[in-house]
């Protein structure tokens, strides 16, 4: 076997979702030449490093990751992720939204940490806790192979829940962008509700009221990436939402304002660890076998 097609079959990914578990994306990949750009999640990112090491940047600084170490991003946080061994790095990682961290509950348990005035932040970006991480890699299995959902629902809110309470922050304590101004805060979100808009920096500084230099200065202070970057990692949650809901890779890009094919499938890349075709098919083979599984 050729090293070429070594490195090949080392680069494996595999994306599903559990509907039943609020749509939970769920991942499990090997990677050893994969490098993720600068990316952000909707959820958190919870993962167990199964074998190698894994170097990503999170919170202004690089981390380390080694076997069997918890890796921890908070949703919407910007991070990165690479080799950090010559053989590469294999990881199974769940990305809970913030709502799936209190399950809906409106009252709350602020005894597990997880209330309703907010969702759990994390400050530490690896975590060495064994005990964790057999839990997780349980309940990684547990998602990946049974059926049974009161197992799965169960399972999945208790590993939460001990995760929130081992290695979470009190409430409000450091949370990201937390210090935002609000007109700020209304061109990021204007960028989230309208990614596929051709939206001008001077349209986003007058929503912020202050100057387009000084717009772009203090957007990347507080969200870590620049308004363009930003726009383009809203561009690709709308075209993975697009293309769950069975949207062509066409039709996803272009809706989602990618009106170049080689650009989006660049960024997808870059971002996902797989192609936005992989990832395509990945969603419509599990959908037939959880169609089949239900008959």
């Amino acid at each position: 076997m050729s090293r070429a097609t070594k490195d090949k079959a080392l680069e494996q990914a595999t994306y599903h979702h559990a509907q039943e578990l609020g749509g939970l994306a769920l991942l499990k990949a090997s990677y050893q030449q994969q490098n993720f750009s600068k990316h952000t999640h909707e959820g958190y990112t919870v993962g167990v490093i199964e074998a190698g090491a894994q170097q990503f940047y999170r919170t202004g600084d690089n981390h380390i990751a080694p076997q069997y170490s918890i890796i921890l991003v908070n949703a919407d946080q910007v991070h990165t992720g690479c080799a950090a061994s010559q053989g590469g790095w294999s990881y199974r990682a769940i990305y809970p939204t913030p709502e799936q961290f209190f399950n809906g509950d409106e009252n709350g348990d602020c005894d597990t940490g997880i209330c309703p005035d907010g969702a759990p932040y994390f400050p530490n970006a690896v975590v060495e806790d064994p005990q964790m991480a057999d839990m997780l890699r349980h309940c990684f299995s547990v998602l990946e192979h049974s059926d049974n959902r009161l197992l799965r629902e169960s399972l999945l809110l208790s590993c939460l829940q001990q995760l929130v309470q081992r290695h979470s922050m009190a409430r409000g304590t450091a949370l990201i962008s937390c210090d935002a101004k609000p007109q700020l805060l209304r061109a990021k979100q204007l960028l989230d509700d309208i990614p596929e808009s051709d939206i001008s920096l001077e349209e986003l500084a007058k929503l912020a009221g202050i100057s387009q230099y000084h717009f772009i200065r203090q957007f990347q202070k507080h969200f870590e990436l620049s308004p363009h970057a930003y726009q383009i990692q809203a561009r690709l949650r709308k075209a993975k939402q697009l293309i769950h809901h069975g949207h062509s890779l066409s039709n996803a890009a272009h809706s989602a304002g990618f009106h170049d094919q080689s650009h989006f499938h660049r960024h997808f890349k870059a971002a996902m660890g797989v192609t936005p075709g992989r990832f395509a098919k990945q969603i419509r083979n599990h959908i037939q076998n959880s169609t089949m599984r239900s008959h």
